[in-house]
């Protein structure tokens, strides 16, 4: 008997052995990550409205899963890919972060992608734009939320040529977010049958664009196409005022751009701009409710980006819920199998290759004598259906898609 009983305690020390890592894992706190621009030239459309976003959505799902509290984590990667990498890896392999999402820019985001691959780890990407992110190199692991250079280049794009805007010079940011808004939103106007008549290449939050825009001067395009984002936008806009190019016959055409770069331009400078973007406060019943709670918190509208964030944290910890575990497969199961309806979309799905699909919307900047509050900033132009605003499933080269 005493053998018996030897052997039995032996397989029951066996057994907790064996399961008592996936049962820690399964214990621990859910943690979700956040690797955001906090200090530099996109720190307005994203950092800390993308981590208020964040809380938000923890708060609102209840603040807990698996009878934990659940934990949120935060840094800046001063995009620089390896600065997000090494976090992403110290997150996924020493701190038993879940799921990271944000990414400011396409070189961070990619470089993340590689490490989710790695460690089958979730992330989300709200603030990244290239369209690669779901076509060549698109991941399992990955989900892209917001926004991307395909879906932004097609609605501004074809509207200004429809409208004589066809002859086009760019100014674009020389890394890899730039070089996708250009070579987009080229495919678009040439498509539409106009010209590209040149670009010019601009390092990253740069401060001076009098070279630059003196090139786009002489080219007599029509629309200088400004293929950059946050800061680097609102100085080529304001620097553009300075050296007369709207008021000598040529438009800029800012093709990413937010409510925060109209915020900090001022309508007097933004007014009549045609932009595209995912997410306006004063949409809805939905979205105004949405911009009031985060403007009470930040004392800021929402841009697309931090709405969407809210909305891909909720739709993660509803999917976990859903799952009943943590399970990188089974959460993206569901996360695909289940509608995103939220304050950022009522008609979300996400699709094979990563890609959540939504409505898209083109307005137009109001005049500063249009504008009847504050933050009121957008007409609206036109609500553009999932399946035109972003690439069709086939065509984006993604492996994944069958």
């Amino acid at each position: 008997m005493r053998s018996i009983a030897r052997l039995a305690a032996a397989a029951g020390l066996l057994s907790a052995v064996v399961a008592g890592p996936a049962s820690a894992q399964q214990a621990a706190p859910l943690k979700i990550g956040v690797l955001s621009d906090l200090s530099s030239v996109y720190s307005d459309i994203g950092g800390m409205g993308n981590i208020e976003a964040t809380k938000m959505a923890i708060e609102d799902f209840g603040g807990s899963m698996f009878g934990k509290p659940i934990e949120l984590v935060s840094a800046d990667v001063f995009n620089k890919a390896d600065v997000a990498a090494a976090l992403a890896r110290k997150w996924w392999q020493n701190e038993n972060v879940d799921m990271i999402i944000d990414l400011p820019t396409s070189a961070t985001a990619l470089a993340v992608m590689e490490l989710s691959k790695q460690f089958e780890k979730i992330m989300i990407v709200t603030d990244a734009a290239s369209s690669d992110i779901t076509g060549k190199s698109c991941s399992p692991y990955t989900s892209h939320w917001t926004y991307d250079t395909y879906s932004n280049a097609h609605t501004v794009g074809s509207a200004i040529v429809k409208n004589g805007g066809d002859t086009w010079f760019f100014l674009t940011a020389d890394y890899l977010f730039g070089h996708s808004v250009e070579r987009d939103t080229a495919e678009v106007v040439k498509a539409a049958g106009g010209k590209v008549l040149g670009s010019v290449k601009h390092p990253l939050n740069t401060p001076d664009f009098s070279s630059f825009l003196l090139q786009a001067q002489a080219s007599k395009a029509k629309i200088i196409g400004l293929a950059n984002g946050g800061g680097d936008t609102i100085n080529a806009i304001k620097q553009a005022g300075e050296f007369g190019i709207v008021a000598g016959g040529q438009n800029l055409a800012a093709v990413v751009m937010f409510i925060s770069d109209v915020h900090s331009l001022g309508l007097k400078l933004a007014q009549g701009l045609i932009v595209t973007e995912a997410y306006y406060w004063d949409l809805n019943d939905k979205t105004r409710a949405f911009g009031k709670r985060f403007f009470e918190r930040t004392k800021r509208m929402p841009t697309m980006n931090q709405a969407s964030t809210y909305s891909a944290t909720l739709h993660y910890l509803k999917a976990v819920q859903a799952a009943g575990t943590r399970d990188t497969k089974s959460v993206m199961a569901k996360m695909r199998e289940m509608p995103v309806r939220d304050a950022f979309t009522d008609n979300g799905v996400l699709r094979e290759d990563g890609r959540m699909v939504h409505s898209m919307f083109l307005f137009q900047v109001k005049k500063p004598e249009e504008s009847k509050a504050p933050w009121d900033y957008y007409k609206v132009l036109a609500e553009l259906p999932a399946d035109q605003a972003f690439r069709p499933l086939k065509d984006g080269g993604c492996p994944l898609v069958k």
